[in-house]
């Protein structure tokens, strides 16, 4: 199946939007599928990949794989696996690897690994849908591997038990270590992105990895932005969106609320964040249109409306229950700075109705200010 990027005619549906994205690895193909949208985005890889890390060694495994067929071999993501035939055709031992492939019994660790097995031609026997390495174990342990030779390509994160187990039931393992996460390109835009997280500036984050949904929530930590982040998603306010169940895990560790797609690829993300972000549910119906205000920006009918951030903060106050009379003492507390005259907030109540018109903010006399419905 494809993995490629939603196309469906949506339309600027996420206008006004704000995303983070925390991956490094296909960054470009999701920023341009989120700005088609009409999405501001932002992109802070909480993880670095440190290529080849002993490529004199990989070589040397491929070479004993090539001359001797293994009896089962393990592919555990699509970045590595192509990373791995990328460095054999690279000193001429690409069409051979691709042969001695298809005289062994290859394991795929999930959807990503299937799909790099098969661009280059290969059908894996067997797809461990959970993307878990424990899965895989239990299969080929329940088969028997006793006196098999077992290659293992491993993951960013090496080894997480799965040689052993296999090694304890009786099989000779060995790993092809292909690449490894390492820090970040840019530690400081990820500590930014904790911070602006916390601080509401973003409407949703995406992770492609567990390991870098892991490594994000480290900078969380580190930026003590966790608490407010939390706080966010619990409020409906964030949406934090993962590519497949292993990724969410980490997440959901903490008890956080995760959009997660029926099929574990990087397309399906997309599609069911641009759905779930665009859903008119989480608009306001108001005479001059549908109203969605987000974490930096407001929109009309997904045009962005020209408020400042003072007219952002008064619209979500009102937004927050609409049709509920605010006084101006609550407008003025969540307007910027500290004024506590009332004038401020007629004047900044003026302006926000230059933006979205005089019938979608009501005077209510004597009382203060109310955002008004289509049909109330």
């Amino acid at each position: 199946m494809s993995d490629a990027v939603p196309t469906s005619p949506l339309g600027p549906v996420l206008s006004g939007a704000r995303v983070l994205v925390t991956a490094q690895r296909r960054a470009d193909d999701i920023v341009n599928a989120l700005q088609r949208r009409g999405a501001s985005v932002v992109v802070a890889s909480s993880l670095g990949v440190e290529s080849h890390i002993d490529e004199e060694s990989l070589v040397a495994e491929t070479r004993a794989l090539v001359e001797r067929p293994a009896d089962v071999v393990v592919v555990t993501t699509g970045i590595g696996f192509r990373s791995w035939l990328d460095t054999a055709e690279a000193v001429g031992l690409g069409h051979e690897l691709i042969e001695s492939l298809q005289h062994s019994r290859v394991v795929a660790r999930g959807p990503k690994a299937r799909g790099a097995l098969q661009a280059a031609g290969l059908v894996p026997d067997w797809v461990a849908e959970s993307e878990t390495s424990a899965e895989i174990a239990d299969f080929l342990r329940a088969d028997g591997v006793a006196g098999q030779r077992i290659v293992v390509q491993h993951h960013g994160a090496g080894d997480d038990g799965l040689e052993r187990h296999l090694t304890a039931a009786g099989a000779t393992t060995s790993s092809l270590v292909v690449y490894r996460w390492g820090p970040p390109a840019d530690p400081e835009a990820v500590r930014r992105s904790a911070r602006e997280a916390a601080a509401g500036g973003y409407d949703a984050v995406m992770f492609t990895s567990a390991p870098g949904a892991a490594a994000w929530l480290e900078a969380l930590r580190a930026e003590q932005a966790l608490g407010p982040v939390m706080g966010l998603v619990d409020a409906g306010m964030l949406r934090l969106a993962a590519v497949g169940e292993v990724t969410a895990a980490p997440l959901r560790d903490l008890g956080l609320d995760v959009l997660v797609p029926p099929r574990a690829r990087l397309g399906a993300l997309l599609r069911s964040l641009v759905l779930d972000l665009g859903d008119d549910e989480g608009a306001l119906p108001t005479p001059a249109g549908m109203l969605r205000v987000r974490a930096t920006a407001a929109t009309l009918d997904h045009t962005p409306l020209p408020v400042s951030p003072g007219g952002l903060a008064l619209l979500r106050c009102l937004a927050a229950d609409p049709g509920r009379v605010r006084s101006r003492d609550e407008l003025l507390d969540v307007l910027p700075g500290d004024s506590r005259d009332p004038h401020t907030v007629e004047v900044a109540v003026a302006r926000l109705r230059e933006a979205v018109g005089r019938e979608v903010v009501r005077t209510v006399v004597k009382r203060g200010y109310r955002l008004e419905l289509a049909g109330a």
